[in-house]
């Protein structure tokens, strides 16, 4: 870490460690106040000009979308010669991943994590922003349970129109275009959250296999099925909207605007929030 974050901040445990970094709880010497400090070793990178390229850009790409409630907020950056310090808000609560585990979300459960999932990601593209790997371990909660999108290391700008290249995303929540090693648009996102709604209401993955390799190759048929003794309860429109954002034809996949307006998302749980997802 970068010797200013360390006058500025008290660093104490990890807490989260991914493919480019690791992340740690820090408070700030002069508000006493916690964050979340992502530490990126720049040696490590040295020799991958792409890796370099996505760190590089997270931070700024997290300026961009930094101010809504559903993203995690950004809020200073420290750099030397061997690290890159991004301090973030801190969100102490379990991330989605832990919160799916070994359990069936209700429609209603589920909507009251699409819905702030959703307007995250709408609020992102608005932005030019795409974030090309969404999945429940990116999905994190505050401490009051508020839902925020993190971890941009993946992100890519885009202009209206157009298109962006480059394999990245996570087996079971990547689209198939991006698999297929086609150009592709923002709506990979919306494919990705479309799954993570799948497992919410079914326990499992709408495509999967025993290895990656299966996994990408059922993600490329997209044959989407709702087996009767999983889906037995769940609504016609819940079916209608999965059937809409995971869409092989990109042309008739849902937007994440669309997504929003879909009646399961403004009527299914509408009453129910975010806090109530403990």
């Amino acid at each position: 870490m970068s010797e200013a974050l360390r006058r500025d901040y008290q660093v104490c445990e990890e807490i989260g460690r991914g493919r480019f970094g690791t992340v740690f709880r820090c408070i700030s010497v002069e508000s006493g106040d916690s964050f979340a400090c992502k530490s990126i070793d720049k040696i490590i990178l040295a020799d991958d000009s792409i890796d370099r390229q996505c760190i590089e850009g997270e931070a700024k790409i997290m300026h961009l979308v930094s101010g809504h409630s559903n993203v995690v907020q950004i809020f200073d950056v420290y750099e030397d010669d061997t690290h890159l310090d991004i301090i973030l808000e801190l969100c102490s609560s379990s991330d989605l991943f832990d919160r799916i585990a070994d359990r069936v979300f209700s429609e209603a459960e589920a909507a009251a994590v699409m819905k702030p999932l959703m307007e995250a990601v709408a609020h992102c593209h608005r932005r030019g922003v795409a974030h090309r790997d969404i999945k429940p371990d990116n999905i994190f909660f505050d401490e009051w349970n508020r839902l925020k999108l993190g971890d941009f290391g993946s992100a890519e700008c885009f202009r209206e129109g157009e298109l962006m290249s480059g394999i990245v995303g996570t087996p079971y929540y990547v689209a198939p275009e991006v698999i297929a090693g086609r150009e592709y648009s923002e709506k990979v996102d919306v494919w990705s959250a479309g799954v993570i709604l799948y497992i919410m209401l079914a326990g499992i993955p709408p495509f999967y296999g025993e290895s990656s390799m299966e996994i990408f190759e059922a993600v490329l048929r997209a044959n989407l099925r709702f087996p009767a003794r999983i889906f037995h309860s769940v609504s016609t429109a819940a079916k209608d909207l999965l059937r809409r954002m995971i869409c092989k034809d990109v042309s008739r996949r849902f937007t994440a605007e669309q997504v929003l307006r879909h009646p399961w998302m403004t009527s299914v749980g509408e009453t129910r929030t975010e806090a109530d997802l403990t």
